[in-house]
This record gives C-alpha cells, structure tokens and sequence, in this order.
C-alpha cells in the first residue's frame, strides 16, 4: 500500500512537471512568425545593451542624477505605501464586519466594503497613474494616490480576512467584561492581527519601490524616467547606471524588510 502511495505521489509529481512544459512547448509552436521575432536591427542593439552591461556611466552626473531618481523613486513608494496603509485600516476594518453588531449591519458592511476594496485593487496602480495624470496633470500626487488606492485595496483585503481569523476566546473575554466595540478592536483584534499586517505590509513595501519605478516611465521622475529618457537617447551606458541603482535600491528595502519581519514575527 506504501508503494502504491509512493507511485501515486511520483505519477502527480510528473503530472506537475510535465504539463506545463507540454503547455509551453504547444504555446511556442503556434508560433508562426519566427523570422519576424526580432526587428530589422534589433540583433545589433541587443548586443550594444549587453556590451553597455560592463561599462556603465559613472560620470558624476550621472551618479547625482541617479541618487536624486533614487531619492525621488523612494519617496513615492514610501508616501503611497503609508496612505495605503491608512487606506487598509479604515476599510479593512470596516470590510472585515467586526464593528458591526448586528448580522445583517454585518452582511452589508462586508459586501459594500469588501465590493470597493476589489475595485480598488482590480485597477493596476499603472492604470491609476494615467488616470491621475489626466485628472491633475504630471504631479508626485498621481504616482502616490495610484499606489495608495491600487494597494491600500490589497492591504486592506488581507487585513481584513486577518481580522476574520483571529481566534475568538480573547475577544469573547473582553465582552464579557463589558469592553466597547472599540476597545475589542484596540485591545483585541488589532494587537494579533498587527504582526502578520505588518509582515505583509513590508512585503507590498518592496513591490511598490518597483510599481513607482514603472510609473515613472509615464513622465512622472525617478528612476523608470530617466531609464526611458536614456533609452530614448540610446545612451545604453547610462542605463545600466539607472538599472544598477534600482538593483540596489531594491535589494537594500528587501533586506531592512526582512530583517523588521524576522523581528517583528519573532
């Protein structure tokens, strides 16, 4: 029978293996245009960008104007990430019916608030970004608000269901001794819901630093912008300078993130 479970287990294991590169090799052959793959020229500057890889622009000008995209790219990401935040607290807590003291107060708070953080986060905060822009123009506000709103949906949605998970016996305590709904929320769900909002908050952090990135190529400054105007220039060297630093830039947050996670969880 153990052997028989063994095979069992093998044949799902290939199962998972397999089929995808089943999948991926279909997907490559209806691939039809091959000739086409690459543009007249592309070949050339490919080569030119991988040779611009061991040479980047280290002029100091280009040094400063890539500690001033990094500082500004940083910026976004922090001010959008804390207006999210924001933005998670109130709604998730409100989607996540633990305020409401009635059942059907409860249904409705969990439909009306848990429908407006999905479309929140169903618009890609880059899609927000071009809304902004068109609203009030090529501002730091646009880069922010997309982010705050595209991810304070998402924070909020699993703050939400944090809250929903949090074990029942303290907060049956505290209204038993005649707590009010908020001191329940301040004293009950929040103390053990915080950590793992605080895990994940961090987590969102990093690939905001990378969402604001992107959103600059729409004209907004930072790192993205600078990347689009080299490119724009065919200035390959100076790319790669701009490349190297959101290399950095990332890998510094992902690392202080981890470390306020480990302490954080600990």
């Amino acid at each position: 029978m153990d052997r028989l479970g063994r095979l069992q287990s093998l044949l799902k294991r290939l199962t998972l293996i397999v089929l995808p590169v089943i999948i991926f090799m279909w997907s490559l052959g209806s691939i039809r245009d091959w000739d086409n793959l690459l543009h007249s020229g592309g070949g050339t500057t490919l080569l030119e960008i991988l040779k611009a890889f061991a040479s980047p622009d280290m002029s100091p000008e280009i040094v400063r104007l890539a500690f001033a995209a990094s500082w500004k790219t940083l910026a976004y990401a922090t001010a959008g990430m804390t207006l999210a935040i924001v933005i998670a607290i109130i709604l998730g807590t409100l989607a996540s019916g633990v305020l409401s003291l009635k059942r059907f107060n409860r249904i409705f708070s969990i439909t009306v608030f848990r429908g407006l953080l999905g479309l929140m986060r169903s618009i890609h905060e880059l899609v927000w970004a071009w809304l902004f822009v068109a609203a009030v123009g090529l501002s730091p506000f646009s880069a922010i608000l997309a982010l705050a709103i595209s991810y304070g949906g998402t924070l909020g949605r699993i703050l939400a269901d944090i809250l929903n998970d949090v074990p029942e016996e303290p907060i049956k305590s505290l209204k038993s001794n005649g707590a009010s709904q908020m001191q329940i929320l301040f004293y009950g769900y929040f103390p053990m819901a915080i950590p793992n909002m605080i895990s994940y908050a961090m987590y969102r952090f990093e690939c905001a630093l990378r969402s604001s990135t992107i959103m600059s190529f729409v004209g907004l400054g930072g790192l993205g912008y600078q990347i689009h105007l080299s490119l724009a220039d065919l200035e390959y060297n100076e790319v790669w300078t701009f490349i190297f630093f959101l290399i950095a830039l990332v890998v510094l947050v992902e690392v202080w993130s981890s470390s306020l996670r480990r302490r954080v969880m600990a």
